[in-house]
Protein backbone atom coordinates (compact mmCIF):
# COMPACT_ATOMS: atom_id res chain seq x y z
CA UNK A 1 0.00 0.00 0.00
CA UNK A 2 3.06 2.55 0.56
CA UNK A 3 4.74 1.70 -2.24
CA UNK A 4 1.07 2.38 -4.51
CA UNK A 5 1.10 6.04 -2.57
CA UNK A 6 4.61 6.65 -3.25
CA UNK A 7 3.80 5.84 -7.24
CA UNK A 8 0.89 8.37 -6.94
CA UNK A 9 2.72 10.93 -5.30
CA UNK A 10 5.75 10.54 -8.26
CA UNK A 11 2.55 10.34 -10.70
CA UNK A 12 1.29 13.82 -9.62
CA UNK A 13 3.84 15.72 -9.17
CA UNK A 14 5.04 14.73 -13.04
CA UNK A 15 1.54 15.80 -13.90
CA UNK A 16 2.11 19.04 -12.71
CA UNK A 17 5.26 19.37 -14.01
CA UNK A 18 3.29 18.73 -17.30
CA UNK A 19 0.57 20.86 -16.89
CA UNK A 20 2.14 24.23 -18.87
CA UNK A 21 3.13 22.08 -21.88
CA UNK A 22 -0.61 20.69 -21.95
CA UNK A 23 -2.02 24.62 -21.50
CA UNK A 24 0.20 26.37 -24.00
CA UNK A 25 -0.59 23.27 -26.43
CA UNK A 26 -4.21 23.97 -25.63
CA UNK A 27 -3.86 27.78 -26.32
CA UNK A 28 -2.17 27.13 -29.46
CA UNK A 29 -5.05 25.62 -30.57
CA UNK A 30 -7.43 27.94 -29.92
CA UNK A 31 -5.23 30.24 -31.74
CA UNK A 32 -4.72 28.77 -34.54
CA UNK A 33 -1.87 26.76 -36.17
CA UNK A 34 1.49 28.34 -36.44
CA UNK A 35 2.11 27.72 -39.96
CA UNK A 36 1.81 29.82 -42.52
CA UNK A 37 -2.01 30.41 -43.91
CA UNK A 38 -3.32 31.44 -47.45
CA UNK A 39 -6.33 34.29 -48.43
CA UNK A 40 -8.97 33.40 -49.66
CA UNK A 41 -11.16 35.11 -52.12
CA UNK A 42 -13.12 37.01 -49.34
CA UNK A 43 -9.56 37.33 -47.15
CA UNK A 44 -10.50 34.56 -45.02
CA UNK A 45 -8.01 32.89 -43.35
CA UNK A 46 -7.33 29.10 -44.33
CA UNK A 47 -4.69 26.02 -44.80
CA UNK A 48 -3.66 25.65 -48.34
CA UNK A 49 -4.94 22.81 -50.16
CA UNK A 50 -8.13 21.57 -52.29
CA UNK A 51 -11.05 23.03 -50.40
CA UNK A 52 -14.85 22.56 -51.50
CA UNK A 53 -16.06 26.28 -51.08
CA UNK A 54 -15.25 27.30 -48.39
CA UNK A 55 -14.74 23.70 -46.37
CA UNK A 56 -11.76 21.85 -46.45
CA UNK A 57 -11.97 18.46 -48.76
CA UNK A 58 -13.11 15.63 -46.79
CA UNK A 59 -11.01 13.58 -49.11
CA UNK A 60 -8.06 12.97 -46.39
CA UNK A 61 -10.55 12.38 -43.94
CA UNK A 62 -12.33 10.16 -45.91
CA UNK A 63 -9.24 8.13 -46.80
CA UNK A 64 -8.02 8.48 -42.88
CA UNK A 65 -11.69 6.90 -41.84
CA UNK A 66 -10.90 4.18 -44.15
CA UNK A 67 -7.51 3.61 -43.39
CA UNK A 68 -8.93 3.05 -39.62
CA UNK A 69 -11.02 0.78 -40.50
CA UNK A 70 -8.55 -1.32 -42.64
CA UNK A 71 -6.93 -1.42 -39.67
CA UNK A 72 -9.38 -2.50 -37.22
CA UNK A 73 -10.33 -5.17 -39.90
CA UNK A 74 -6.86 -6.59 -40.08
CA UNK A 75 -7.15 -6.30 -36.12
CA UNK A 76 -10.34 -8.24 -36.19
CA UNK A 77 -9.55 -10.70 -38.94
CA UNK A 78 -6.32 -11.88 -37.09
CA UNK A 79 -8.34 -12.35 -33.79
CA UNK A 80 -10.87 -14.43 -35.69
CA UNK A 81 -7.63 -16.60 -36.57
CA UNK A 82 -6.65 -17.33 -32.97
CA UNK A 83 -10.47 -17.65 -31.91
CA UNK A 84 -11.12 -19.94 -34.87
CA UNK A 85 -8.29 -22.04 -35.51
CA UNK A 86 -5.68 -21.63 -32.24
CA UNK A 87 -7.78 -22.91 -29.60
CA UNK A 88 -4.25 -23.75 -27.44
CA UNK A 89 -3.02 -20.44 -28.13
CA UNK A 90 -2.18 -19.36 -24.44
CA UNK A 91 -4.71 -17.39 -22.43
CA UNK A 92 -3.59 -14.54 -20.17
CA UNK A 93 -5.70 -15.56 -17.40
CA UNK A 94 -6.83 -18.99 -16.29
CA UNK A 95 -10.37 -18.35 -16.10
CA UNK A 96 -12.58 -18.92 -19.40
CA UNK A 97 -14.70 -16.55 -20.74
CA UNK A 98 -16.56 -17.73 -23.45
CA UNK A 99 -18.27 -15.76 -26.34
CA UNK A 100 -19.63 -15.79 -29.20
CA UNK A 101 -17.40 -14.26 -31.92
CA UNK A 102 -19.90 -12.81 -34.11
CA UNK A 103 -21.68 -11.18 -30.78
CA UNK A 104 -18.22 -9.82 -29.73
CA UNK A 105 -17.71 -7.87 -33.66
CA UNK A 106 -21.43 -6.46 -33.30
CA UNK A 107 -20.26 -5.32 -29.52
CA UNK A 108 -17.03 -3.41 -30.94
CA UNK A 109 -18.73 -1.84 -33.94
CA UNK A 110 -21.87 -0.77 -31.79
CA UNK A 111 -20.48 1.10 -28.83
CA UNK A 112 -21.49 4.70 -28.93
CA UNK A 113 -18.53 6.00 -27.07
CA UNK A 114 -16.55 3.92 -28.85
CA UNK A 115 -15.59 3.84 -32.71
CA UNK A 116 -18.33 6.07 -33.49
CA UNK A 117 -17.92 8.77 -31.14
CA UNK A 118 -14.02 8.83 -32.86
CA UNK A 119 -15.59 9.12 -36.08
CA UNK A 120 -17.54 12.07 -35.35
CA UNK A 121 -14.66 13.80 -33.67
CA UNK A 122 -12.45 13.43 -36.84
CA UNK A 123 -15.35 14.65 -38.79
CA UNK A 124 -15.50 17.81 -36.73
CA UNK A 125 -11.92 18.39 -35.94
CA UNK A 126 -11.16 18.41 -39.81
CA UNK A 127 -14.03 19.71 -41.57
CA UNK A 128 -14.37 23.05 -39.11
CA UNK A 129 -10.42 23.55 -40.08
CA UNK A 130 -9.34 23.18 -36.23
CA UNK A 131 -6.46 20.84 -37.11
CA UNK A 132 -3.09 22.50 -37.82
CA UNK A 133 -2.25 22.98 -41.29
CA UNK A 134 0.00 20.08 -41.76
CA UNK A 135 -2.50 17.52 -41.12
CA UNK A 136 -4.39 18.81 -44.63
CA UNK A 137 -1.23 18.21 -46.47
CA UNK A 138 -0.66 15.21 -48.80
CA UNK A 139 3.10 16.20 -49.61
CA UNK A 140 6.36 15.36 -47.87
CA UNK A 141 5.46 10.91 -47.42
CA UNK A 142 5.38 9.18 -44.31
CA UNK A 143 8.10 9.91 -41.84
CA UNK A 144 8.42 6.73 -39.52
CA UNK A 145 9.66 9.37 -36.28
CA UNK A 146 6.72 11.41 -36.66
CA UNK A 147 4.61 8.37 -36.60
CA UNK A 148 6.35 7.56 -33.38
CA UNK A 149 6.36 10.81 -31.91
CA UNK A 150 2.44 10.63 -32.22
CA UNK A 151 2.44 7.57 -30.87
CA UNK A 152 4.49 8.30 -27.77
CA UNK A 153 2.63 12.01 -27.18
CA UNK A 154 -0.95 10.05 -27.90
CA UNK A 155 0.38 7.36 -24.67
CA UNK A 156 1.90 9.55 -22.53
CA UNK A 157 -1.49 11.98 -22.06
CA UNK A 158 -3.42 8.73 -22.39
CA UNK A 159 -1.17 7.92 -19.18
CA UNK A 160 -1.95 10.93 -17.46
CA UNK A 161 -5.66 10.85 -18.09
CA UNK A 162 -5.97 7.10 -17.10
CA UNK A 163 -4.51 8.17 -14.13
CA UNK A 164 -6.70 11.06 -13.20
CA UNK A 165 -9.71 9.48 -13.97
CA UNK A 166 -8.44 6.81 -11.45
CA UNK A 167 -7.44 9.48 -8.77
CA UNK A 168 -8.95 12.54 -9.12
CA UNK A 169 -12.45 11.72 -7.85
CA UNK A 170 -14.15 8.78 -6.87
CA UNK A 171 -17.22 10.25 -8.47
CA UNK A 172 -16.02 11.01 -12.05
CA UNK A 173 -14.41 7.07 -11.80
CA UNK A 174 -17.76 5.99 -11.12
CA UNK A 175 -19.45 8.14 -14.29
CA UNK A 176 -16.28 7.58 -16.61
CA UNK A 177 -13.88 4.91 -15.92
CA UNK A 178 -15.84 2.43 -14.31
CA UNK A 179 -18.14 0.97 -16.95
CA UNK A 180 -15.15 -0.28 -18.47
CA UNK A 181 -13.66 -1.96 -15.60
CA UNK A 182 -16.61 -4.11 -15.72
CA UNK A 183 -14.69 -6.63 -17.46
CA UNK A 184 -12.00 -7.95 -15.33
CA UNK A 185 -10.57 -10.28 -18.12
CA UNK A 186 -11.43 -8.52 -20.86
CA UNK A 187 -11.82 -10.25 -24.51
CA UNK A 188 -10.33 -8.13 -27.73
CA UNK A 189 -13.56 -6.48 -28.26
CA UNK A 190 -14.09 -4.91 -25.16
CA UNK A 191 -11.14 -2.24 -26.46
CA UNK A 192 -13.71 0.39 -26.84
CA UNK A 193 -16.39 -0.65 -24.40
CA UNK A 194 -16.70 2.17 -22.12
CA UNK A 195 -18.44 5.35 -21.87
CA UNK A 196 -18.91 8.40 -23.16
CA UNK A 197 -17.26 10.29 -21.54
CA UNK A 198 -14.38 7.75 -20.73
CA UNK A 199 -13.86 7.93 -24.39
CA UNK A 200 -13.95 12.29 -24.02
CA UNK A 201 -11.52 11.64 -21.32
CA UNK A 202 -9.18 9.53 -22.54
CA UNK A 203 -9.07 9.11 -25.87
CA UNK A 204 -10.34 12.61 -27.16
CA UNK A 205 -8.64 14.79 -25.82
CA UNK A 206 -5.31 13.28 -25.49
CA UNK A 207 -5.75 13.30 -29.17
CA UNK A 208 -6.33 16.55 -29.94
CA UNK A 209 -3.34 17.74 -27.65
CA UNK A 210 -1.12 15.49 -30.08
CA UNK A 211 -2.80 16.76 -32.86
CA UNK A 212 -1.13 20.43 -31.62
CA UNK A 213 2.10 19.04 -30.42
CA UNK A 214 2.91 16.81 -33.31
CA UNK A 215 2.61 18.56 -36.63
CA UNK A 216 1.80 15.62 -39.03
CA UNK A 217 0.83 15.31 -42.52
CA UNK A 218 -2.04 13.36 -43.53
CA UNK A 219 -0.34 10.62 -44.50
CA UNK A 220 1.33 10.03 -41.08
CA UNK A 221 -1.85 10.99 -39.35
CA UNK A 222 -3.37 7.78 -41.03
CA UNK A 223 -0.65 5.30 -40.43
CA UNK A 224 -0.97 6.72 -36.43
CA UNK A 225 -4.12 6.53 -36.39
CA UNK A 226 -5.23 2.94 -37.95
CA UNK A 227 -2.08 1.63 -35.96
CA UNK A 228 -2.62 2.92 -32.40
CA UNK A 229 -6.46 1.74 -32.42
CA UNK A 230 -5.59 -1.70 -33.63
CA UNK A 231 -2.85 -1.82 -30.79
CA UNK A 232 -5.46 -0.97 -28.29
CA UNK A 233 -7.62 -3.91 -29.71
CA UNK A 234 -4.44 -6.01 -29.52
CA UNK A 235 -3.79 -5.20 -25.95
CA UNK A 236 -6.91 -6.16 -24.67
CA UNK A 237 -7.09 -9.57 -26.01
CA UNK A 238 -8.16 -12.52 -24.32
CA UNK A 239 -4.61 -14.72 -25.31
CA UNK A 240 -1.04 -13.54 -25.55
CA UNK A 241 0.33 -12.74 -28.88
CA UNK A 242 3.58 -14.11 -30.89
CA UNK A 243 5.77 -10.93 -30.88
CA UNK A 244 4.98 -9.84 -27.07
CA UNK A 245 8.14 -11.08 -25.82
CA UNK A 246 10.30 -8.52 -28.28
CA UNK A 247 7.66 -6.36 -27.27
CA UNK A 248 8.30 -7.02 -23.37
CA UNK A 249 12.11 -6.32 -23.53
CA UNK A 250 11.25 -3.08 -25.75
CA UNK A 251 8.62 -1.40 -23.00
CA UNK A 252 5.91 -1.76 -25.68
CA UNK A 253 2.42 -2.65 -24.15
CA UNK A 254 0.91 -6.08 -24.78
CA UNK A 255 -2.19 -8.05 -23.87
CA UNK A 256 -0.65 -9.37 -20.34
CA UNK A 257 0.17 -5.50 -19.14
CA UNK A 258 -3.30 -4.41 -19.83
CA UNK A 259 -5.03 -7.22 -18.65
CA UNK A 260 -3.30 -6.26 -15.22
CA UNK A 261 -4.63 -3.14 -15.17
CA UNK A 262 -8.00 -4.56 -15.62
CA UNK A 263 -7.10 -7.41 -12.54
CA UNK A 264 -5.65 -5.34 -10.19
CA UNK A 265 -7.13 -1.46 -11.47
CA UNK A 266 -3.87 0.18 -9.41
CA UNK A 267 -1.14 -1.00 -12.03
CA UNK A 268 -0.11 -0.50 -15.94
CA UNK A 269 -1.98 2.95 -16.78
CA UNK A 270 -0.22 2.75 -20.38
CA UNK A 271 -1.81 1.34 -23.28
CA UNK A 272 1.29 1.59 -26.08
CA UNK A 273 4.43 1.60 -23.88
CA UNK A 274 5.19 0.75 -20.69
CA UNK A 275 7.64 3.34 -20.62
CA UNK A 276 5.58 6.30 -17.67
CA UNK A 277 4.05 3.17 -15.78
CA UNK A 278 8.15 1.95 -14.64
CA UNK A 279 9.01 5.70 -14.67
CA UNK A 280 6.96 6.36 -11.98
CA UNK A 281 6.59 3.23 -9.88
CA UNK A 282 3.07 2.12 -11.53
CA UNK A 283 4.21 -1.07 -13.35
CA UNK A 284 3.39 -4.15 -12.22
CA UNK A 285 5.06 -7.42 -14.16
CA UNK A 286 2.16 -10.15 -15.32
CA UNK A 287 4.05 -12.84 -14.14
CA UNK A 288 3.71 -11.72 -10.43
CA UNK A 289 -0.38 -12.15 -10.82
CA UNK A 290 -1.39 -15.37 -9.50
CA UNK A 291 -4.86 -15.58 -11.42
CA UNK A 292 -2.47 -15.21 -14.98
CA UNK A 293 -1.02 -18.43 -16.49
CA UNK A 294 3.06 -19.02 -16.46
CA UNK A 295 4.27 -17.41 -19.88
CA UNK A 296 1.56 -14.90 -20.77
Amino acid sequence: ESAAVGADTCVMRFTRALLPLIATASVAAIRGPKVEVLLDGSGTPRCPGDRWGTWPSPVGLTLGILFAFFGQVLAILYQYARYRWSPNALRVQSDLRPYSFSEAVATHVGQPGGLLMLVVYLSTYWMFDLMPCSYYSFGGGIRPHIVAAQMVSQDLLQYIMHWLEHKASPEFYKLSHKPHHRFTNPRWADAFNGSIGDTFTMILIPLFITAQLVHANVWEYMVFGASWSAWLVLIHSETAHPWDPLFRKLGLGTAADHHVHHKTFVYNYGHIVMWWDKLLGTYKDPATVKQFNPGA
